[in-house]
C-alpha cells in the first residue's frame, strides 16, 4: 500500500524543513521532496499541516506504572534486593495502559521503558513502539536495550532508611555496583575458561549474564544520577570496568558540561518541568538544555513518565525556548538524538527514505500551544 501526503510543511530533522510531499510504501518512507508523482493508492492533501518524525522518549516508565490504578500497583521497582539485573520491564509492560494513547496524542511513537531507581542495579530496559497491537512482543523493537542502575538519594532512602540495610550512603551504592561487576568479571573468566577447554558451561546465572553484556559493550549502562558528584561517580565506575554509560536525568550535568563533552558521555535530561521534590533537584534549571547543547553533547529530553505525562513532551520542550534554547536542538532532543542514544537511528528519528514511516501530522508547530496532533502513523499504519 502506498500513501502520498501532499503539500505539508515537512521537518526531516536531519535536513532543512520544506513544503512538499511524503510518500509511504509498505511501512517505510519511500520518498520525500517536492511534486512527487507516484501513482499512490491514496493521496492525502496535507496543505497547511506540519509533519514531524514520531517523537522518541529515551527514558520512560510508561506501561509499568499504569494510569488510573494507584502507586501501589506499579511494577517499576523490584525493591527486594539492591541487585536485580535479572528482571526485565518486558515482563511487566501493560500494553493497554491508557497513557499510551495519550502519548500518541502528543506525537510520541517510541519510548525506552526502564525500571525505576530504587536499586543500585535495577534491571533491564526495553524499547517499545506504541502500535495498535495489544501484544507486548509485537510492540517491542529491542528487548534488551540497557541495564538500569541508580546512584544518589533513591537507593539510600529505599534501603538505608526504610529497610535498614546497605546501601545507607553514596559510598555503599558505589560499593554495591563495583562488587556486582567484579563478580561479573569473575563469571566471565570462568565462562571463557570452560569454553576454551571445550567443557559445557552449566553454571549459567541470569544476574551475571546481563552484566556480561554490559562488560562486552553489547548494551549500555543507563545510570540514574542527578547531582554532579553522582554523575562523576557513575563515569568513574564505567571507566574502571570499561563499559558504555548513558547518564539519566543529569540534573546538574550543566555544571560539568565540559567534562561530559571531553568524556563523550550522552545524557538524557529531565524532567525539568515541575516541583523540586528532593535535595538533588535544588539546582534544576531549564538553562541546562542550552548549556548542554551548546557544548555539543549528545543529549535527549525525557518526561520520566508518569512524572510528566508523555503527551506533554512538547510543552516541556517549548518552555525551554524561554531560557534561550535553540528550536532545532530541541527538536533533535526528541527525535534523532534519542534514536542515536538508543541505537535505533537506522530506523527512526528522522524522515528519510528507507526509514520506518513513523510520523505525526500537526495542525501547527508543536511548540505553539494551540497546535494539535491530527493523526499519527507507525510503520505506515494510522494509529491515532
Amino acid at each position: 500500500m502506498t500513501i502520498l501526503f501532499k503539500k505539508a510543511k515537512i521537518y526531516p530533522i536531519t535536513d532543512e524543513c520544506f513544503v512538499g510531499d511524503l510518500l509511504v510504501k509498505d511501512g517505510k518512507i519511500a520518498s520525500i521532496g517536492q511534486n512527487i508523482y507516484s501513482g499512490a493508492s491514496e493521496v492525502v492533501d496535507a496543505s497547511g499541516k506540519y509533519i514531524f518524525p514520531g517523537f522518541i522518549d529515551a527514558h520512560s516508565h510508561i506501561g509499568i506504572y499504569e494510569e488510573e490504578v494507584g502507586g501501589q500497583y506499579g511494577d517499576g521497582n523490584e525493591m527486594t534486593n539492591p541487585v536485580t539485573s535479572e528482571v526485565s520491564v518486558v515482563d511487566a509492560f501493560y500494553p493497554n495502559d491508557p497513557s499510551i494513547k495519550r502519548a500518541l496524542s502528543g506525537g510520541v511513537t517510541t519510548a525506552m521503558v526502564l525500571p525505576g531507581s530504587a536499586n543500585p542495579i535495577g534491571g533491564q530496559g526495553a524499547i517499545f513502539k506504541f502500535k495498535n497491537i495489544p501484544i507486548v512482543d509485537k510492540m517491542v523493537i529491542k528487548k534488551l536495550a540497557g541495564l538500569k542502575m541508580a546512584t544518589g538519594e533513591n537507593p539510600k532512602r529505599v534501603y538505608g532508611i526504610e529497610k535498614k540495610q546497605m546501601p545507607l550512603t553514596r559510598l555503599g551504592i558505589a560499593s554495591i555496583i563495583k562488587d556486582y561487576f567484579i563478580k561479573v568479571q569473575n563469571y566471565k573468566l570462568k565462562k571463557e575458561k570452560a569454553e576454551s577447554e571445550g567443557i559445557p558451561f552449566s553454571d549459567v546465572n541470569p544476574q551475571m549474564e546481563v552484566g556480561l553484556k554490559v562488560l562486552n559493550k553489547e548494551i549500555p549502562a543507563r545510570i540514574h544520577a542527578h547531582r554532579m558528584d553522582d554523575i562523576l561517580t557513575a563515569v568513574r565506575i564505567a571507566e574502571e570496568f570499561d563499559f558504555k554509560v548513558i547518564i539519566e536525568h543529569a540534573t546538574e550535568g550543566y555544571k560539568i558540561a565540559d567534562f561530559l563533552k571531553e568524556k563523550n558521555i550522552p545524557v538524557v535530561l529531565g524532567p525539568l518541568f515541575g516541583f523540586r521534590t528532593k535535595l538533588e533537584l535544588k539546582d534544576m534549571t531549564f538553562e541546562a538544555i542550552k548549556i548542554i547543547n551548546e557544548k555539543g553533547i549528545l543529549a535527549a529530553m525525557m518526561c520520566d513518565h508518569p512524572v510528566i505525562p508523555l503527551e506533554s513532551t512538547t510543552i516541556q520542550l517549548g518552555t525551554a525556548l524561554r531560557y534561550g534554547a535553540n528550536e532545532e536542538n530541541l527538536l533533535k532532543m526528541i527525535t534523532i538524538n534519542p534514536a542515536k542514544i538508543l541505537g535505533i537511528d537506522d530506523r527512526v528519528g528522522s524522515l528519510e527514505p528507507g526509514k520506518d514511516a513513523d510520523f505525526s501530522i500537526w495542525s501547527g508547530h508543536p511548540f505553539e500551544f494551540r497546535s494539535q496532533v491530527e493523526s499519527v502513523f507507525i510503520e505506515g499504519e494510522k494509529v491515532l
